[in-house]
């Protein structure tokens, strides 16, 4: 009878922890949320940059697009370092 009570308080064990994987199992629209958090986080310091870009090379006179290419570049940098500090919490 001890192996008998054994098997039964592992198998009581494993299908205590199915069903509690199971109950903090994701949903759909949790990672649809994450998902759309992620790209919010790039994109908003991406398209902040080009128009900030945009604004400081309609300053200067002529044709130039330094500062958009930079400010560009400057919201990549930050985009993905916001996505690499999101994930790793």
């Amino acid at each position: 009878m001890d192996q008998h009570q054994k098997l039964r308080k592992q198998v009581e064990n494993q299908a205590r922890r199915m069903k509690k994987a199971r109950q903090e199992q994701d949903t759909l629209l949790s990672q649809t949320i994450y998902i759309g958090t992620l790209g919010l986080l790039f994109l908003l310091p991406v398209t902040g940059g080009a128009y900030l870009g945009l604004w400081l090379d309609n300053l200067q006179e002529g044709y130039s697009v330094f500062w958009t290419m930079a400010m560009l570049l400057l919201g990549l940098i930050i985009g993905g370092i916001n996505v690499y500090l999101f994930i790793r919490e």
